[in-house]
């Protein structure tokens, strides 16, 4: 019985997969985009010019946040399309989640319900940067 661990963050995803009690790292995606700062993201925002005020300048603060989230809904499609094709290719027989909560949530939000019936447990924690011994330790109860 194989089960799915995915271990992600905004920038990276590392797909493990247990069968029995050994966990081996399958797969990894990397996101860049995830790293930027909201600023770095956003490239048809005029230059700054000398006379501009500073109410023009908080007003585009929502346009950064508007493209960091878009950019992370776009990694966590990317991640669940990834799992959508292992269980549809009979791969997968169970699922663990662990990201940071926000992440988290947009993982959950975007894949569809066969998918989310595989899932039997969840860890609201960032481990994406760990050694694979911190992520066993971190999964190992979890059955």
């Amino acid at each position: 019985m194989t089960t799915y661990i995915v271990v992600a963050d905004a920038a990276r995803a590392r797909i493990f997969t247990r069968d029995a009690l050994t966990l081996s790292e399958h797969d990894s995606l990397i996101h860049a985009e995830g790293r930027l700062h909201e600023g770095d993201l956003v490239t048809d925002r005029p230059g700054a010019d000398v006379h501009e005020s500073s109410s023009t300048s908080a007003r585009s603060s929502g346009d950064e946040e508007t493209a960091s989230k878009h950019e992370n809904e776009l990694f966590a499609k990317q991640v669940v399309q990834r799992l959508y094709t292992a269980r549809v290719e009979h791969l997968m027989e169970k699922l663990i989640l662990v990201a940071p909560p926000k992440f988290l949530g947009l993982l959950r939000e975007k894949m569809d319900a066969p998918t989310q019936k595989l899932i039997i447990h969840t860890l609201a924690k960032d481990h994406s940067k760990s050694s694979l011994a911190t992520i066993t330790a971190a999964v190992s109860d979890l059955r």
